[in-house]
């Protein structure tokens, strides 16, 4: 039983890149015929005037109506008459992509260097109200109008990612210098960035306009501004330029790990880390320098959250960060493949809004439809995960001598 393990093991991890997408497909499809009967079944106790009579039984949900929902509720209904394209819809789902793409690449970068970042939540808060506070102190200072814009957005991007990165720098020297495990130190700061950014907040930077714990708003202009004729609508909170620089990204950071002689020690250091040093690696300097990334990327995600979606900096941040290691894990940390794993989530999100506007199924049941889903479509790639560590270490085992060699 387990040389069967091992073997599948070592096959998954030496998948081909069509092999490993057909592997999704199929898992993807498990997923939905499974969730399909779970809605089925769930139909049966619930109550409604009409549905299905079966077997003297009445099911009340219809699992093509949930999965259409879904999967076209989340881009618009595009099989409908009357379709457009710059839909709610489709603009709630390019931007959950949007910023998920960051902290899926947050948490890719940390897994790449063999270093477990559950810490991009905190890190987005952190850079997200370093960003709105920057903003609003800057814009006293500079024209508005274009040159507000052109100025602004920079500014409150590149603060978003020095906040994060340097809330990520925390965790990588503790690593690197005392030792600490950076699972829990992470962990942690995530509690910490939740209590010190409120008490900053209340204490110094809260809307007095508002009794809702929020910044003030950042001027209009400072805001991520929407492509003229091809953009959405404002009032849909989502900016294709947002994405446009989310993509650049993507492909930014792929670049930097596959081309860079920083990229090269980055994945040396997470996969051998003994041969990293021999070949004369900073082990500590690079643990350091990738939770920094890691964190900058994190807090990219939270300027975006505050410039892009709300145009100000609420205590009540949504869980981007921990949904961004299910992405990564389900990219597997490749940052092409997050674009991708993100764009998912997004439709899951999106789609299920649709499915409580236009359904009477209960969100629980949708959470567990949308859960079972990311869980069959991940866990291909979390085994192949554990199976590069396992072939990986199995490799770095140097083999016994065998009969009449002599053993030093």
């Amino acid at each position: 039983m387990r040389e069967d393990l091992e073997r599948l093991l070592e096959r998954l991890v030496h998948a081909s890149v069509l092999e490993r997408v057909a592997i999704s497909f199929a898992a993807l499809l498990a997923a939905i015929l499974l969730g399909g009967v779970l809605v089925f079944v769930s139909g049966a106790f619930a109550t409604c005037r009409s549905g299905l009579d079966l077997a003297g039984a009445t099911f009340c949900y219809n699992p093509m109506q949930v999965y259409y929902e879904l999967f076209l509720g989340a881009l618009g209904h595009p099989l409908e008459g009357g379709w457009e394209l710059h839909n709610y819809n489709l603009a709630t789902t390019l931007r959950q992509t949007t910023l998920l793409i960051f902290a899926g690449l947050s948490v890719a970068v940390a897994f790449r260097a063999g270093l477990f970042n559950i810490g991009t939540q905190g890190q987005l808060v952190v850079g997200g109200l370093t960003t709105a506070v920057t903003v609003l102190f800057a814009a006293s200072y500079l024209p508005s109008g274009f040159v507000g814009t052109v100025l602004l957005v920079p500014i409150g991007v590149l603060a978003g990612a020095v906040g994060g990165g340097f809330y990520g720098a925390i965790p990588g020297a503790l690593k690197a210098y005392a030792g600490a495990n950076e699972v829990i130190t992470t962990i942690m700061l995530n509690f910490i960035a939740v209590g010190v950014t409120s008490t900053l907040l209340s204490w110094r930077f809260q809307d007095p306009a508002s009794d809702n714990p929020q910044t003030r708003a950042v001027p209009e202009y400072a805001e991520i501004p929407n492509l003229p004729l091809v953009g959405f609508s404002p009032r849909m909170n989502f900016s294709l330029l947002a994405l446009g620089f989310a993509i650049a990204l993507i492909v930014g950071i792929a670049w930097l790990l596959a081309r860079t002689a920083f990229g090269y020690e980055l994945r040396t250091t997470g996969v051998q880390p003994a041969a990293a040093a021999y070949g004369g690696v900073d082990e500590k300097r690079m643990t350091v320098a990738s939770m920094t990334l890691s964190g900058a990327l994190g807090g990219i995600g939270g300027a975006f959250w505050v410039l892009m979606e709300h145009g100000r900096w609420l205590e009540n941040v949504p869980d981007l960060g921990f949904d961004g290691i299910a992405v990564s894990i389900l990219a597997g940390n490749n940052p092409l493949g997050v674009g991708f794993a993100a764009f998912l989530f997004g439709v899951l999100d999106s789609g299920s809004n649709s499915i409580n506007t236009a359904t009477d199924v209960p969100p629980e049941l949708v959470g567990v439809l949308s859960g079972t889903i990311i869980l069959f479509v991940a866990m291909p790639e979390f085994f192949r995960m554990i199976g590069r560590r396992y072939v990986d270490l199995e490799d770095s085992v140097p083999a016994r001598s065998t009969g009449g060699e002599a053993d030093d």
